[in-house]
């Protein structure tokens, strides 16, 4: 029955379906032998309902996780894209927390104009993606493990540090770093807060994301700022960020240098490094830090 009613071929396409047969190896004719009618309903019409309100209930679960997505595409089209998708990515887990998991890259994988060169294609499939990567990642964070009972590093504690530059720091387990080609985080919290935005103009657009008191924040980075960051969170050290990020812009290091301090201690403040460590050896070098009291 579940193997029926889940198909997303309906009920004649999942009697016909190998996941069935194995069970019950029996036709469309034949289905009232397993499945016995009643008075107003054929067996395939009472398996339909169960099978309609199957991915009734998975739609439900995506309009619930993306909003916002469903307020700039509008109910009609949110709900063809959701049930064409569940072809595509059936639910496979026993948590609907994985449901929509693949969402962007579906709409990345079937945007209309695929064939064309990227310099030729329209920008509006281009702004859909980037709401349901947004989005997916508010879920992932919203959901997923975070510093709640942990500790993570005082920006005051950066003073104590005597070789700052060569520090790596420690991301905190539920920072994420996105980068977009729309400014969505101001059309994600508008329309949260119940507004009806215009769709914004293309411009590159950097996030951190992270959570704090069971509550996801995001916040804005300039290209710079994303850019060292992520140098940061992928293990390099203050210097080699640095290093790296004079290259790309042609700046001197020593001039950056200044600049990315102040940037670190604006980071700690919002909770992005669950602390540091110097030198190689992790297990020699990490120091224990004490929590910073939140206000």
């Amino acid at each position: 029955m579940q193997a029926v009613i889940t198909n997303p071929a309906g009920v004649q396409g999942g009697l016909a379906s190998e996941a069935a047969r194995q069970y019950i190896d029996v036709s469309g004719d034949d289905l009232e032998q397993v499945v016995t009618r009643s008075h107003p309903l054929t067996a395939a019409g009472r398996l339909a309902i169960y099978s309609h309100s199957y991915f009734a209930r998975l739609q439900e679960c995506l309009r619930a996780e993306f909003p916002v997505l469903l307020h700039a595409l509008g109910e009609k089209l949110f709900n063809l894209f959701t049930f064409e998708y569940l072809k595509h990515y059936p639910s496979r887990s026993y948590t609907l927390n994985h449901l929509g998991e693949n969402f962007a890259r579906y709409l990345a994988e079937t945007r209309p104009d695929n064939d064309v060169p990227p310099n030729a294609r329209e920008s509006w499939p281009d702004f859909i993606i980037d709401l349901a990567t947004l989005e997916r990642a508010f879920s992932e964070v919203f959901d997923g493990p975070g510093v709640e009972d942990r500790q993570i590093l005082d920006a005051g504690q950066l003073l104590t540090i005597g070789q700052l530059h060569e520090a790596r720091f420690l991301p905190v387990v539920c920072l994420k770093l996105l980068s977009f080609r729309y400014p969505i985080s101001q059309y994600f919290r508008a329309v949260r807060n119940r507004e009806d935005p215009a769709l914004p103009q293309a411009t590159d657009t950097f996030l951190a994301m992270t959570r704090r008191s069971y509550t996801v924040l995001i916040h804005e980075l300039t290209g710079q700022q994303y850019d060292l960051l992520r140098a940061l969170v992928a293990g390099q050290s203050l210097n080699q960020g640095v290093d790296a990020l004079a290259k790309t812009t042609g700046d001197d290091s020593q001039n950056l240098i200044p600049t990315a301090l102040d940037w670190i201690e604006d980071w700690a403040n919002k909770g992005f490094f669950a602390g540091f460590e110097l030198g190689v050896r992790e297990s020699e070098n990490k120091l224990t830090l004490s929590r910073r009291p939140e206000t």
